[in-house]
């Protein structure tokens, strides 16, 4: 062979190794075109504030909390606060409010049985330290029976008192504040309203960050709540929207229709999720059976979920008075049979609410994910949160008192394995299971969690 033919050999196999390297370079460059088209438009964070984050949690009755029976008592609790992921303490009211008496009102007085002002700065300094923002009910007669603000005789005298209170909590560090009679309030005097909204929610130099106005209304139709987040500007509204039904509770067709019907016209961020109202405890709206039930819906469904103090726990109300916390006691030699069993579920129910308050707190989909809808019966309800990125969760509930029901939904979107992340079923561990062949049982829920490949 001779030395011109090698060279042309050389040649030829030199050509043909670049020619190689170009082709798989334009191959990588479409196999990497395809993967972008194929992935979903990334989506911006939604501009979220502090109480989105939740949960919060509401304690009208500061005297109920602690054996002290004040707020240096509810300050001795931010830790446990914060061992619950809470965002946000909504408190009061406290202030000194005789009974039917609008020229009597002192919005910033703190009533002499509840505590002092130095109590109360304390709170806010320990609060603020453990990343809890502290929201105050200024419900001008709550002790009183004429509502809502008394009359209309007494409203302009009564916002015009609220409007300068309003600044000097703000002053003190209330992240917030909470007024029932919303609905009735913003339509009676709409300009005195709008006063105290943007007081309360425009940023200032002395206050750059965002303060949230809460509402509170009576109604119950999903409608009503709809057109009142809409009418009255407030960033959160609660309302017995979940305590509707056929059994004194919303079910699967009440969840989905309330969810869907909001959804469709506001922005998750401004949605609440409550269930009883301030004035009757979770255990006591739904029965006992049912409380790890609605601690999982309020905590996965799109918006903000707002506990009472004692829901983690299963805390029953009793008569009229609002039921003292049930702190966990520190040994168990004193306890009979029966108190022992008690014991063991209440700390099995806040075990279960601890876990999935943690992961809704760091899970994007759980926080700010889509909400789609997979399957709804009478006492069925699945569906899946979904951002565009990372995994996703299917959440599902049997309201059934007797048959276990299949969760699969029959979407050829869902995988065959999915991960269980949460169940209020003590027998059904985490860990991989066949989603086709999963059945949840009666009055039980499940979070499970997988990817889309």
């Amino acid at each position: 062979v001779s030395i011109m033919d090698l060279s042309c050999r050389w040649v030829r196999i030199r050509w043909t190794f670049q020619l190689l390297v170009q082709l798989i370079g334009v191959l990588l460059l479409v196999y990497l075109l395809v993967i972008i088209l194929k992935a979903p438009p990334r989506r911006d964070l939604p501009d979220s504030h502090w109480w989105n984050d939740g949960p919060l949690y509401r304690l009208r009755d500061v005297r109920v909390f602690s054996d002290t029976q004040d707020l240096r008592g509810v300050e001795r609790r931010m830790d446990y606060l914060k061992q619950l992921k809470v965002n946000g303490l909504l408190i009061g009211p406290i202030h000194e409010a005789p009974p039917n008496n609008a020229l009597s009102l002192r919005f910033e007085q703190i009533s002499s049985d509840l505590g002092t002002m130095n109590q109360f700065k304390s709170l806010i300094s320990t609060a603020h330290k453990k990343g809890i923002s502290v929201v105050l009910d200024l419900t001008p007669n709550y002790q009183g029976s004429t509502g809502p603000w008394f009359s209309n005789d007494s409203i302009t005298i009564v916002a015009e008192k609220l409007k300068s209170a309003l600044v000097f909590w703000m002053d003190q560090g209330v992240k917030g504040f909470l007024f029932s009679g919303t609905d009735l309030v913003s339509n009676s005097v709409p300009s005195l309203w709008t006063d105290i909204r943007n007081i309360i929610q425009n940023r200032t130099r002395s206050r750059p960050g965002r303060r949230v106005l809460m509402g509170l209304s009576e109604f119950s139709s999903v409608d009503h709540v709809s057109s009142l987040l809409s009418s009255s500007g407030v960033d959160l509204l609660l309302s017995p929207l979940l305590s509707s039904g056929s059994g004194g509770f919303a079910g699967p067709a009440e969840v989905l229709d309330s969810v869907q019907t909001l959804c469709a016209s506001h922005s998750q961020l401004n949605l609440a999720w409550s269930l009883g109202g301030a004035e009757v405890h979770l255990a006591s709206a739904v029965g006992p059976a049912l409380v790890r039930l609605y601690q999982l819906l309020l905590l996965t469904l799109p918006g903000t979920p707002v506990f009472n103090y004692g829901d983690e726990v299963g805390l029953m109300d009793q008569g009229t008075e609002p039921p003292q916390m049930l702190w966990d006691p520190e040994t168990e030699t004193d306890l009979n049979g029966t108190l022992q069993v008690e014991w063991a579920e209440r700390r099995s129910s806040l075990s279960f609410f601890r876990s999935v308050a943690a992961l809704r707190v760091k899970e994007r989909p759980l926080l700010f994910g889509d909400f789609l809808p997979l399957s709804n019966s009478s006492s069925l309800l699945s569906y899946v949160r979904v951002s565009n990125r990372g995994a996703r969760y299917l959440a599902a509930f049997n309201w059934g008192s007797e048959e276990a029901e299949l969760v699969q939904a029959g979407r050829a979107e869902l995988p065959q394995q999915v991960q269980v992340v949460a169940s209020t079923d003590t027998s059904l561990s985490d860990g991989e299971v066949e989603l086709g062949a999963l059945r949840i049982g009666p009055q039980q829920a499940m979070l499970l969690r997988f990817n889309i490949k």
